[in-house]
């Protein structure tokens, strides 16, 4: 929840002309849903696109300050569900999480799919479990998964500064998502990119790239300035051997 319709505008300018002609990286920028329409003419004609940061499970109804998708067709291409923020403060469940995975699915927008684990959990030895079971109930009842883009978020490791190392990022994301996936889905895990977010910023973001495991990251507070956002995804286009 940050930034006015002028301030959205001008990060995104900020982030095009900074990318420039960086090509082969998907990039997509998820700004508040009021800037939504702004944002999306900001970057039209360039390779960014555009994400809600959360919608509703309903095309319509009685759901007072809610944001449909079908409200959201033609205005953005990508969703952010389940993020930590509305899991912790809103109280999302799994199963509401569901719903809103399978009607971006029916709506023709790309779920990116957040999942991870409190310090508790962490610390209590639940990690692995937390996530599976998170993806599993997140992702029940989804026949297809083109289009799908998984982040894990450590809920300990996001806006505290304190990020998980890369190898500890890797095992959970190499292992415990990877394995669920291709143990839900099969083969068509592998095509599933797999974001890591939780304080990525330039001084970190080479240690995740450098993890063939992790092909992208949930930028949170950097995202805030043009010239951060852009350092992390040239990062990420060297590490990943793009133009």
């Amino acid at each position: 929840m940050n930034t006015t319709i002028a301030g959205a505008i001008d990060l995104a300018k900020g982030v095009r002309k900074g990318l420039g002609s960086l090509s082969g990286l998907g990039v997509i920028l998820c700004p508040p849903f009021v800037s939504l329409a702004a944002v999306q003419q900001a970057v039209q004609g360039s390779l960014i696109k555009v994400g809600a940061q959360n919608m509703h499970s309903e095309a319509s109804g009685a759901f007072t300050g809610e944001v449909s998708p079908l409200m959201l067709q033609g205005i953005c291409d990508y969703v952010i569900l389940g993020h930590s923020e509305r899991r912790q403060l809103f109280g999302e469940t799994d199963s509401l999480v569901n719903r809103k995975v399978k009607a971006a699915f029916q709506n023709r927008l790309r779920p990116i799919l957040c999942v991870g684990e409190t310090l508790e959990q962490r610390e209590g030895g639940q990690a692995g479990s937390v996530v599976v079971e998170q993806l599993r109930v997140g992702l029940a009842d989804v026949v297809a998964i083109t289009g799908l883009v998984v982040a894990y978020e450590p809920v300990w490791a996001i806006g505290t500064g304190r990020a998980a190392t890369p190898e500890t990022a890797a095992e959970v994301m190499g292992s415990t998502v990877l394995d669920t996936l291709r143990s839900l889905f099969g083969d068509a895990a592998d095509h599933v990119p797999l974001l890591y977010g939780g304080s990525v910023n330039p001084g970190n973001a080479a240690g995740f790239m450098a993890q063939d495991c992790i092909h992208g990251a949930l930028v949170g507070g950097a995202s805030l300035q043009a010239p951060q956002f852009v350092e992390i995804a040239q990062t990420t286009a060297r590490a990943k051997g793009l133009g």
